[in-house]
């Protein structure tokens, strides 16, 4: 699980983060949901170790029991590499390599050999629907099938956490509905927890819990039946 206390994030004299406290339990579907501005993104980043809180009084981020404030920079690299999972509004994936080499790429910065990488992906690329898409760069996708290349990328490594910002963001509705059913088909497959950014109320609605932020902080936890 995810267990944060009293995060801070200045940008100079920008206060973005006025003492958040949050907590993720194992499996469950949380959205952060609230105007341009309030800090979600930013909120993300820290709790996915891509971004460091300001130092503080009482600060605390432990992920899986693991306090990364003890890390350096080499083992919460390798931390995040085995227990995290990124997808992004705008997939990221590198217009030279195809789908399947996309996907691998987690896997081969962790040390998994070629054809284990190579295997693992393909089972994923199945599961999302892509098994004839494999050699395909991304240009030669579509927008949603681009983004099932960054969902499958995103779980290569069986991390335990995935952090999406704005995932639909940059789909078509049908798309991002496609993709928001995928999200609780792939908890209830293979047991991740998920912690998503969004402006889209259908996908924030779905969610266990929906957190919405204002200002910089966590004003109201709603839970979604």
């Amino acid at each position: 699980m995810i267990e944060a206390k009293n995060i801070h994030k200045y940008y100079g004299e920008l206060e973005v983060l006025k003492g958040v406290d949050i907590a993720v339990k194992k499996g469950e579907v949380v959205s952060i949901v609230g105007a341009s501005g309030a800090g979600k993104t930013t909120l993300l980043q820290i709790l996915g170790t891509l971004d460091k809180a300001t130092p503080s009084e009482g600060f605390q981020l432990k992920i899986n029991d693991t306090d990364i404030q003890t890390l350096n920079d080499k083992a919460l690299a390798n931390f995040r590499n085995k227990h995290i999972g990124f997808i992004f509004q705008f997939h990221q994936l590198l217009p030279e390599f195809s789908a399947l080499e996309n996907v691998c790429l987690p896997a081969f910065i962790m040390g998994t050999k070629k054809a284990e990488a190579e295997k693992r992906a393909k089972e994923l690329l199945d599961f999302l629907g892509l098994k004839a898409r494999y050699e395909h760069k991304p240009s030669a996708l579509s927008g949603g099938e681009q983004q099932r290349v960054a969902v499958a990328r995103a779980l290569i490594n069986n991390p335990d956490f995935i952090f999406a910002d704005e995932p639909s963001g940059n789909l078509d509705s049908e798309s991002a509905e496609k993709l928001h059913h995928l999200f609780f088909k792939l908890r209830d497959e293979f047991g991740q927890t998920f912690v998503i950014v969004t402006h889209n109320e259908d996908l924030a609605n779905m969610a266990d819990r929906k957190l919405t932020m204002v200002d910089g902080k966590i004003l109201a936890k709603e839970l979604i039946e």
